[in-house]
């Protein structure tokens, strides 16, 4: 089993930029795959970006591909969310979440999130 921690979060401009990281316990962090998601208020949560256990094989979402890059580091047992550009519109709870599949529907562990507000 597999515990997650987000931090990183917290209040920017548009336009500005913030690094998530999620930290995981146990040792078989570097087999699982990572990736995060995020619920804005009144929505549904989404998929944001996902990474294989070896950091070979990155997806993103279109809504932020271009401006966020998701990185693990298997040696902390963390995995990070940079994003750069950022927009209201990216105001949401992010969720770091790890699964078998590097895929939005392979993800089985999940964190409490981190809330990301951007100012317009």
């Amino acid at each position: 089993q597999v515990q997650l921690g987000e931090s990183g979060g917290g209040l920017v401009q548009a336009g500005g930029s913030l690094r998530l990281s999620c930290a995981a316990s146990g040792r078989t962090f570097s087999s699982y795959a990572m990736g995060w998601f995020r619920q804005a208020p009144g929505k549904e949560r989404e998929f944001v970006a996902v990474t294989s256990w070896s950091g070979g094989y990155i997806y993103y979402s279109d809504s932020v591909k271009g401006r966020f890059t998701i990185s693990r580091d298997n040696a902390k047992n963390t995995v990070y969310l940079q994003m750069n550009s950022l927009k209201p519109e990216d105001t949401a709870v992010y969720y770091c979440a790890a699964g078998q599949q590097p895929s939005p529907y392979g993800m089985d562990y999940w964190g409490k999130g981190t809330l990301v507000t951007v100012s317009s």
